[in-house]
């Protein structure tokens, strides 16, 4: 397993990151235990959850995948040998409010109030009192962050960048958060943070959680560049487009347990041309004897703006396979190959 910095911050973290969202909904207790004890084994240090998990969102399964988490922790006492993330919902409105995860009742901003609410909680549940990454899971802006390729505007009623990177730095000086980052960010809300912290002297975004694979690369557009200039990297979540990257779904198949037939929640990548799409990658893997998931994975991890890769597995089985993806070699022709699928084809998920 290799190891890069984490921005700007000094901290070392591994170039695959262990996701955690399953936990909770998918996954027992008991798994989530055996999925950390055998990622940080194989050297996966880097581990990312969010106030928000389970996933899909509910009342009953918030914060317990942090609270798995959390028990783990307290079990093997290996607080120290993981770099834990963690995140702050963004507007609520993006999910009808979510007024069950605040004691209030109130629908999720990122108010100086709720952000201290909401890092208390973390820390509660997680049995830590610290996070070395928090993020914010979405902007507070009303500006359409899950899919889309136009853009609409939205109305002034959203905290201020510079507000919110205060209310956040109260807790790094408390010590409980020691580096910060954004989630499902544009790049004028990137470098608008990274504006106020240096005028106003506040913490710096040290990476950038979007979504980011094979068939959906629109962060190449404006925020690679961000990220490679700025120092605040990648951090690539759905790099096998919850699983169709893997090919499983292809040909109308409905796997028994799998995300699309538990939940049905997967039209961010049913978009016109995605199958064909998805088919043409999943068939160069298999004309080069890889895996489709492995092939999906490793071209994530070759970008040079990528600071680590979010795997997530429903099954250990499905875990030691995406670890192993960090072995493959990535070659030219892999790159030339992907990128010519990519012309023909570009982004039908974003």
């Amino acid at each position: 397993m290799d190891y890069v910095e984490l921005g700007r911050t000094g901290i070392q973290v591994s170039r695959c990151c262990l996701g955690t969202m399953t936990w909770g909904s998918q996954n027992s207790e008991e798994e989530a235990h055996a999925q950390m004890d055998y990622a940080l084994g194989r050297g996966v240090t880097f581990w990312d959850t969010a106030e928000m998990y389970a996933s899909p969102p509910t009342a009953e399964t918030q914060g317990s995948t942090e609270r798995y988490i959390g028990s783990w922790l307290a079990k093997t006492g290996k607080r120290k040998d993981i770099v834990l993330a963690s995140k702050v919902a963004g507007r609520g409105s993006a999910f009808g409010g979510l007024p069950w995860m605040r004691a209030d009742g109130a629908s999720t901003r990122q108010t100086k109030a709720q952000i201290d609410e909401a890092v208390e909680g973390s820390l509660k549940r997680l049995r830590t009192d610290y996070l070395d990454l928090y993020q914010l899971h979405w902007p507070d802006r009303a500006v359409r962050v899950f899919g889309g390729q136009t853009y609409k505007d939205y109305d002034d009623d959203y905290e201020r960048f510079g507000d919110i990177l205060e209310a956040l730095d109260a807790h790094v000086k408390k010590g409980s958060i020691r580096a910060l980052g954004v989630s499902n960010e544009f790049p004028w809300g990137v470098m608008k943070f990274l504006a106020e912290s240096e005028k106003r002297g506040l913490p710096r975004i040290a990476s950038i959680q979007n979504a980011y694979h094979l068939a959906n690369r629109v962060f190449e557009y404006g925020l690679a560049e961000i990220a490679m200039r700025e120092q605040a990297g990648l951090l690539a979540y759905s790099p096998l487009a919850q699983g169709q990257l893997t090919g499983k779904y292809l040909g109308g198949n409905l796997p028994e347990g799998s995300r699309k037939a538990l939940y049905n929640r997967m039209q961010r990548y049913e978009g016109p041309g995605a199958i064909e799409a998805f088919t043409a990658y999943v068939d160069l893997a298999r004309q080069n004897g890889l895996d489709p998931a492995q092939l999906a994975l490793k071209f994530v991890d070759a970008r040079p703006f990528v600071t680590a890769t979010i795997i997530g597995a429903t099954s250990m089985e499905q875990l030691k396979t995406d670890i192993d993806a960090f072995d493959v070699e990535w070659t030219e022709e892999l790159e030339k190959a992907v990128n010519a699928i990519h012309a023909a084809r570009p982004n039908p998920c974003p």
